[in-house]
């Protein structure tokens, strides 16, 4: 068994650390990505220091500028990172060391590791959702786009994905539009209950030193400090906050995915996806795949399994930090690079989607997907709706039983012996456009109705 130098630490540890226990511990990779975060925040809590008196003015100034030097170095990716430092926090303060001397040993004072890292992470999440934010609201976007284009282009609506009655496009869009609404709150939430400053709780119990939490707060932007130096250090809900909208927002996308990869199929035929998001086969000359929705759909598997992990490591986590808050990163990161990722690839797919109404709307004549406008007609002509229902479903099967594709087909007589307050105006009723422009109400399907929402949520966004 190798070893490695233990003195990072202190002279307690009389043996060095294993090297493959080294291996194994540190978190590097992870830390990358918060390491910009980390040098923001130990420059708020030097000028926090500074502002109490623990640090004189000339040191607290050696740190800026040596947390600057830093700060670009990460920027420009030519920091060095030195794995036997284990972290983030130890390769910036060893850089500083070298940079500016026994000034920079003094920059944790009143902090530990447990409120650094914490605060880091929230500061890495709270940005990583910003961003998050402005794309879903493109996505959200591009939704609205496609469907104030196909406002009028009717398709099948489902359900158990059977044809259940007409709707069109249009309404079938902003129906994602809606769920990504919602998942643009969600982002809000998570970023609102995250926004709660741990730096000051030091390693659990607070510290001795006279900080001003709130000053450090404030300067970083959170919305308030700690109240509870335990529950600072030692919280990760809002990583499980996270990895739950997340989750939520893969599984839309994957819904999505699901019903685009059918509607490329030549058998449906209702869309055709640009060539930027589809790819061949190494065999069948002929294929284009929708391989695009089909990642988006096997990323939803993984960010839910981020979800889980996140949820299950803090469930039997005594107070306060244990080493097991290590793991938390990768969910986190892998979940937010993840859906990010497929929220704008998605949004960029969609303008290219070439849409096949000729296609969509025989497909809407199918499984006399106009019934219910016929019981509706029943019922307005003094049927109680039961009574309707009933008569109507007799007139389906008699016209599957004499080989009648569409209610529009059947005579006139045959719909009478079932219903005999039948008049000739019910032509108007079993057609596909009389049905949807029949739904217009708030909500409906009428193309009114998706033009009237499009336009209402795009003055939402803003």
């Amino acid at each position: 068994m190798s070893t490695a130098s233990n003195a990072t630490w202190s002279p307690l540890f009389k043996e060095a650390v294993s090297t493959d226990f080294r291996d194994f511990h540190e978190c590097l990779d992870q830390d990358k990505r918060i390491a910009i975060h980390d040098v923001a925040g130990s420059k708020v809590h030097a000028r926090m220091l500074a502002r109490a008196g623990v640090l004189d003015a000339q040191d607290n100034e050696a740190i800026q500028a040596g947390l600057d030097t830093i700060a670009g170095e990460i920027r420009s990716s030519t920091f060095e990172w030195k794995k036997e430092l284990e972290d983030v926090h130890m390769n910036v303060e060893n850089r500083l060391t070298a940079l500016i001397g026994d000034a920079g040993k003094k920059l944790h004072t009143a902090r530990s590791r447990n409120d650094q890292v914490a605060t880091d992470i929230r500061l890495y999440a709270r940005a990583e959702l910003d961003a998050l934010g402005l794309e879903l609201k493109a996505l959200i976007l591009a939704f609205i786009d496609l469907a104030e284009r196909n406002a009028d282009t009717i398709m099948p609506g489902f359900t158990h994905l059977q044809v259940a009655q007409p709707v069109t496009f249009g309404h079938h869009m902003m129906a994602y539009a809606e769920m990504f609404v919602r998942d643009l709150e969600r982002v809000g939430q998570a970023r609102e209950r995250l926004n709660v400053s741990p730096l000051g709780a030091a390693a659990l119990a607070g510290t001795s030193y006279p900080i001003d939490p709130d000053f450090s707060a404030r300067e970083l932007g959170f919305s308030r400090a700690f109240r509870n130096s335990l529950d600072a250090v030692s919280d990760r809900d809002f990583v499980v906050d996270i990895c739950a909208a997340g989750s939520i927002i893969m599984g839309h996308l994957s819904r999505l995915a699901e019903e685009i990869i059918l509607w490329c199929t030549p058998m449906v035929d209702f869309v055709e996806v640009g060539d930027q998001f589809c790819t061949g086969s190494s065999i069948m000359p002929q294929k284009r795949n929708p391989d695009l929705a089909e990642l988006v759909r096997g990323k939803a598997a993984r960010v839910i399994g981020n979800l889980t992990t996140s949820a299950a490591l803090m469930k039997a986590q005594p107070l306060a930090f244990n080493k097991d808050q290590q793991e938390s990163k990768p969910p986190l990161t892998d979940t937010l690079e993840n859906v990010r990722g497929a929220v704008t690839v998605t949004a960029q797919m969609l303008p290219t989607i070439k849409v096949k109404a000729h296609n969509m709307r025989a497909a809407a004549e199918q499984g006399y997907s106009t019934a219910t406008d016929l019981a509706d007609y029943l019922v307005r002509a003094g049927l109680p709706f039961r009574d309707a229902h009933h008569a109507v479903a007799a007139i389906v099967g008699a016209a599957r039983d004499q080989g009648y594709a569409r209610l529009s087909e059947i005579p006139l007589a045959a719909m009478q012996a079932f219903a005999p307050v039948i008049a000739g105006d019910v032509v108007d009723v079993l057609t596909v456009e009389g049905s949807v422009a029949s739904r217009n109400h708030r909500g409906g399907t009428a193309p009114e109705q998706v033009r009237r929402a499009a336009a209402e949520l795009r003055a939402l966004l803003g």
